[in-house]
């Protein structure tokens, strides 16, 4: 199976996105990259070494932890961070939680996904960042396949699609009023298997769950959801060992898991491959609506 895959990766999909990280430190007096520790914001960090070489990276990581991370997450994190010298700052929801800016959700599908808006926020007028890179793809889902490259979200952080600008020939325009933000998204027009044949070729180093793994999972609605003190199970709900990996990479209450046997990157490739459903068709958020993952945006979601 592996013998038939295509390993080119597109040169110009990475000169594309050197070229918008470079606009926007020239355009913007403070951008942050919003890190998560998932292969796609993993990315735009060896994308961003490349854009300001040999100089360091000239904005801060942004990461805002539910507290319900998957271990293995906040790890590598913690080892990026460490081994390539980065500024990074991490928020809490818990904080917003305790501050009672948000409150808990109770129930079966309890999930501290939706909360992270508000501590975002707070971020983004605490640092003063009026640009956060992200990771966001066209191909991930139809809300994102709507946003630009500079995305700008009002004086609320709120996203209005009536607001996006044309981006005719590459141009891309960051002016913004006092309070407004652009969220800037370099590898919007990659795909999966490009994410994938980028991490090939660079030898970029990932976290541990990406690769088939054994651990308990329960199975809901069709889906097999990770194990966890954090996710609230029914009596029928007992948890089974089982080989799995994750496609995708939110916190443990909202990314489902897929059965796999793809412990290498070649193997993950190929299994993308001949994938019957998208990437986030594994994300358990995105299914609360059908608009799910517009209405987040427009509240300030990622």
């Amino acid at each position: 199976m592996t013998n038939q895959i295509n390993w080119e990766f597109p040169q110009a999909l990475e000169d594309e996105a050197i070229y918008i990280l470079r606009e926007t430190v020239a355009q913007f007096e403070k951008p942050v990259l919003l890190f998560s520790g998932g292969k796609d914001s993993i990315t735009l960090v060896r994308l961003a070494q490349k854009a300001f070489y040999p100089g360091k990276i000239p904005f801060s990581l942004l990461h805002v932890d539910t507290g319900h991370n998957f271990p293995e997450t906040i790890a590598f994190r913690d080892w990026l961070v460490n081994t390539l010298g980065l500024d990074i700052i991490v928020r809490n929801v818990q904080d917003s939680i305790d501050q009672g800016k948000v409150q808990e959700e109770t129930g079966k599908y309890a999930s501290r996904n939706a909360l992270q808006t508000v501590t975002l926020l707070d971020a983004i007028e605490e640092g003063k960042f009026d640009a956060c890179i992200g990771g966001a793809r066209r191909d991930e889902e139809k809300a994102r396949a709507k946003e630009r490259i500079f995305s700008v979200r009002d004086e609320f952080g709120q996203w209005n699609a009536k607001m996006q600008r044309p981006e005719l020939f590459d141009i891309l325009n960051g002016k913004i009023n006092i309070g407004e933000n652009v969220r800037v998204f370099p590898i919007s027009n990659w795909t999966e298997l490009d994410v994938w044949n980028y991490i090939v070729r660079e030898k970029l180093e990932i976290p541990s769950i990406y690769f088939s793994h054994e651990r308990e999972i329960i199975e809901r609605d069709g889906l097999y959801w990770p194990y966890s003190s954090f996710l609230n199970t029914t009596a029928d709900e007992v948890p089974f060992r089982q080989k799995v990996r994750f496609r995708t990479v939110g916190d443990m209450t909202c990314t489902a898991a897929v059965l796999s046997e793809a412990d290498k990157l070649e193997d993950i490739i190929a299994e993308i491959m001949e994938a019957k459903i998208s990437e986030r068709g594994a994300r358990i958020d995105d299914k609360r609506s059908e608009a799910a993952m517009e209405k987040r945006k427009q509240a300030g979601y990622f």
